[in-house]
């Protein structure tokens, strides 16, 4: 069985010409082509010798080479003794097109090498796992009125204005101090909820209420809800409203 070497230097033709180049130490825009064509098809035989597979490419640059050397060797037209004040066209170099390709080369090997020294640093560095951050984030307020409007509830009380207030009171308005206020209210509607658990909008005005008595308790049922204390609720369109402790209202003194 025959040992195979691979050679796994050079990525390509252009590769091992920068390589040759860089190792005769000579300028880049003066390739000395005789002697790089010749150090380039000895690197070709060596690869035959370890029967390497040669690849298309590298054969291709070799007869670019062997080109550009027989057109350097072919002899210069002789100038003419005239030469005009501006030349048009300057004495054509063979080489400069394989010039421009190894630049264009390099110019992409650096890159590429830059490129992974970043890709080497990068992978020095560990960073932490994203962690659960949920409980950092601010709740969500719970809404007090979850199927009821504003108008809802304005229905609701002019119905009991208009239904229920006590018909002895008069008509005629008068000013008087309220026999029961506000923080009273919530409070009576505290006790209310903590017995039966919810309450019904219009069973708060069996008792035939005043019209002041009404008003009380729709702004006390407004101050709860601006509170966050309780919630109202209508299962559908024209429903009955129903009261009851937000999450953590019935624990309000």
């Amino acid at each position: 069985m025959a040992y195979e070497v691979k050679l796994n230097s050079f990525e390509g033709p252009l590769d091992l010409l920068l390589h040759l180049i860089d190792k005769a130490e000579v300028d880049i825009y003066d390739i000395p082509i005789t002697l790089i064509t010749e150090q380039y098809m000895q690197y070709l035989y060596i690869m035959q010798e370890f029967q390497l597979d040669i690849a298309s490419e590298f054969l291709v640059m070799a007869a670019t080479l062997l080109e550009i050397k027989s057109k350097l060797l072919l002899p210069r037209k002789e100038e003419p003794a005239f030469q005009p004040m501006f030349e048009l066209e300057e004495d054509y170099d063979p080489r400069m097109e394989l010039v421009e390709r190894l630049l264009e080369y390099k110019k992409f090997k650096s890159l590429a090498e830059m490129l992974k020294e970043r890709e080497v640093g990068r992978s020095k560095i560990f960073s932490r796992s994203p962690e659960d951050l949920s409980s950092f984030v601010p709740a969500e307020e719970e809404n007090p009125v979850a199927d009821v409007t504003l108008y809802d509830l304005m229905d609701a009380l002019s119905k009991v204005l208009t239904q229920k207030v006590n018909p002895e009171e008069k008509t005629m308005s008068k000013v008087h101090r309220d026999e029961v206020s506000v923080r009273d209210r919530i409070k009576e509607l505290r006790t209310m909820l903590s017995a039966s658990g919810n309450l019904r909008f219009s069973r708060l005005f069996d008792d035939r209420p005043t019209k002041t008595e009404i008003v009380t308790t729709f702004m006390a049922i407004l101050e709860m809800m601006r509170k966050h204390e309780i919630s109202c609720e209508q299962n559908a369109l024209f429903d009955d409203i129903v009261i009851s402790f937000s999450k953590g209202g019935g624990q309000h003194g």
